[in-house]
């Protein structure tokens, strides 16, 4: 997925779910995104937190 694919979807996931979102590159160079809650790695695999409730 690319960047601009990668924060399309965590924009759309969080304003649906009202969850804050995390945009990260997995450990092959693919970036993923998954609810903050969920995200058990490593810190310096974030790129983007995408948080619905931040003006």
């Amino acid at each position: 997925m690319s960047l601009n694919d990668a924060h399309a979807f965590a924009f759309s996931l969080a304003t649906t779910l009202m969850v804050a979102i995390v945009v990260f590159r997995a450990g092959d160079g693919s970036l993923s995104v998954v609810p903050a809650n969920e995200y058990d790695g490593d810190t310096a695999a974030i790129i983007h937190e995408i948080d619905p409730f931040q003006p």
